[in-house]
C-alpha cells in the first residue's frame, strides 16, 4: 500500500473475501510469518471462549496485544482498517502525516483537502479519484519532510451514513464492499481505490494547493480563498506527529505552505456540482 507493506493473517470469516474485493489492485503474495518482512504485522482473530461461539467477537492484535476492545464478528472489516491507521500512525514517523485527504491532477500537482470528521473530504476525495485525478488517500497525507513531496496512500475508503448513497449516486461505476451496519460510527461502507491510483502509488506529487471542503445539505458550491496563516495553522494543527517530529515538522509544513499556489475553503451540498466547480477551476478533465 504505497510506501508500506502489510503482514495480516486471519482466522475471521468473509475477512479475507471483503479484502480480495477491496484490495484487488494491490499487490499480494502469501508467505509464512517468518519469510515476510513488513512495515506492519497484525492479526484480525476470533476471540476465543464463550464468545467464539455466543454474539462472536473479533481482536485486532498489532504484533502483540490487542490496542482496541473486541469487535463484533461481522465487522471484521472495518476493525482492519482503523487497526492499520492506528498501526501506520503509530509507526510511520519518517513522513510528516497529515489529517487530510489528498489527490493528484495528471501533472503530479497534489490537492491537499484538509478536514474534520463528517467534512466531506474522503467522499469529495474519492469522487475526484474517478473523475480525472488520482487518489493519493483519503485519510494520511504523507509528505517526505526533507523533499516537501507527497508520497501516494491509496486504500479503500471508509464511508459513513448518508456519504455512502452520495458516492454511489455520483459515481455508479465504483466498487463499493458491504454495508457495516451499527459500527461505533454508524454505517460504514469501504470503497475499491481506483486500479489507476493504485497503479500509480509509487509516483509522489507537489503539494501545490489547499482545499477546505465542508459539506452542508443543499448548499450551493461556494469558495472562499484563505489567508496562507490559516493553510499553515490547519496542515499542522490536523497532523498526526506535528510536535512529535518537533523543529523537522514545524520546516515541512512551512514549506508546504509557502508553495501552495491557492488556499480555499469550499462549501458544497452536491458531489456533482463540487466535482464540476473543481475541475473547471483546476483544468482537470
Amino acid at each position: 500500500m504505497g510506501p508500506f507493506a502489510l503482514h495480516l493473517r486471519s482466522d475471521a470469516p468473509g475477512l479475507a473475501d471483503a479484502v480480495r474485493l477491496l484490495y484487488a489492485h494491490h499487490p499480494a503474495e502469501i508467505a509464512p510469518p517468518w519469510a515476510t518482512v513488513a512495515d506492519v504485522h497484525a492479526a484480525v482473530l476470533r476471540a476465543g471462549g464463550l464468545r467464539r461461539w455466543w454474539r462472536p467477537q473479533v481482536r485486532f492484535h498489532l504484533e502483540g496485544p490487542s490496542p482496541f476492545q473486541p469487535f463484533p464478528a461481522d465487522h471484521a472489516m472495518p476493525l482492519l482498517e482503523w487497526g492499520m491507521n492506528f498501526g501506520v500512525s503509530s509507526r510511520a514517523n519518517r513522513y510528516l502525516m497529515l489529517h487530510a485527504a489528498a489527490v493528484a491532477a495528471p501533472d503530479d500537482s497534489a490537492l491537499i483537502l484538509p478536514g474534520r470528521p463528517g467534512s466531506g473530504k474522503s467522499t469529495l476525495a474519492t469522487a475526484l479519484a474517478f473523475r480525472g485525478w488520482r487518489l493519493l488517500s483519503d485519510e494520511f497525507g504523507l509528505v517526505r519532510p526533507e523533499s516537501g513531496m507527497m508520497h501516494p496512500f491509496p486504500r479503500p475508503t471508509a464511508l459513513k451514513n448518508e456519504a455512502i448513497d452520495a458516492l454511489a449516486a455520483c459515481i455508479p461505476e465504483a466498487q463499493m464492499g458491504p454495508r457495516y451496519l451499527k459500527t461505533r460510527k454508524g454505517t460504514v461502507c469501504h470503497v475499491q481505490p481506483p486500479a489507476a491510483s493504485v497503479a500509480a502509488m509509487a509516483r509522489p506529487a507537489w503539494p501545490r494547493w489547499l482545499l477546505a471542503p465542508q459539506y452542508e445539505a443543499g448548499a450551493p458550491v461556494q469558495w472562499q480563498e484563505l489567508d496562507p496563516m490559516e493553510a499553515f495553522l490547519r496542515l499542522g494543527g490536523g497532523a498526526f506527529n506535528y510536535e512529535l517530529l518537533g523543529r523537522t515538522g514545524f520546516d515541512a509544513v512551512a514549506r508546504i505552505s509557502d508553495d501552495l499556489l491557492g488556499c480555499w475553503s469550499l462549501t458544497y451540498g452536491d458531489l456533482n456540482a463540487a466535482i464540476a466547480a473543481i475541475n473547471e477551476r483546476f483544468g482537470v478533465r
